[in-house]
């Protein structure tokens, strides 16, 4: 029997590009996004991530939940943003809500493996009491403390990806059930979230990601598909930078040894 992933956001960007990646792999992969997906689910609300749930739980089985799905704040391009709440009820609460509820399911597979998507913008988040009131699973307090600010918001929530993933990882919960849970924290990446792309902002991203500037999403894939792969065994509560050499051009001392 096939792999089975359950890949969210899988409409476009980096969701759709690990789905393809999966599917070429000859995995079984149902996707969810907004609309035109396996699953039509709003992550945004706490319907749509039951509905994602049960929908999960009707097929009876999941081998990994790779949560992708993300909204990011308004660039000033024509194309628009989410405001701040929005921001943080997707890219956090939209994430860790269904892999909280899809664990216990999760763990009956026999090489269980979850991930999720934080950002190189997580290192410029401010807003302490947000990162705090999402750990703290605290969904109507983190709304209440959201800046006006949609970039700001957007920090928050992959900053709290983040600690989420390293605070839960060695739990009983997740590696005591054998699930391997990681996030990867891309820089720019070329997709519909990204600022549209100019020769002048193609050279402004090479002196910050010297290591090709902007990425692709597949680039984003490979490492997701292999995270959630039965290959990875031994590699859990990481949050791997995707980002071109960037954070060790910005902070060569900021070393983990």
């Amino acid at each position: 029997m096939a792999r089975l992933y359950v890949v969210t956001g899988s409409g476009s960007g980096i969701g759709a590009a690990t789905a393809a990646e999966l599917r070429s792999r000859g995995a079984d992969v149902v996707g969810a996004d907004l609309r035109g997906a396996d699953i039509e689910a709003d992550l945004a609300t706490e319907a749509g991530r039951a509905r994602l749930a049960d929908e999960v739980r009707r097929i009876g089985r999941i081998d990994a939940l790779i949560a992708c799905a993300g909204v990011r704040w308004d660039l000033g391009d024509s194309r628009g943003g989410s405001d701040a709440q929005t921001i943080v009820r997707v890219n956090f609460f939209g994430a860790v809500r269904p892999l909280l509820a899809l664990r216990e399911l999760l763990a009956e597979s026999p090489a269980p493996r979850a991930v999720t998507i934080s950002s190189t913008f997580a290192l410029r988040a401010e807003d302490e009491s947000l990162i705090q009131a999402c750990l703290e699973n605290d969904e109507d307090r983190a709304l209440a403390l959201c800046p006006d600010d949609g970039e700001r918001a957007y920090n928050a929530s992959k900053a709290a990806i983040a600690r989420w993933v390293r605070r839960n990882a060695p739990s009983q919960e997740w590696a005591g059930a054998g699930i391997a849970l990681n996030a990867v924290a891309p820089a720019m990446i070329a997709t519909p979230m990204a600022p549209l792309i100019t020769d002048e902002l193609r050279e402004e991203q090479l002196r910050v990601s010297p290591l090709g500037g902007i990425g692709r999403p597949e680039q984003v894939a490979s490492l997701l598909a292999w995270l959630a792969s039965e290959a990875n065994g031994f590699v859990s509560g990481q949050t791997v930078f995707v980002d071109g050499a960037g954070d060790a051009l910005a902070r060569p001392e900021a070393s983990p040894i």
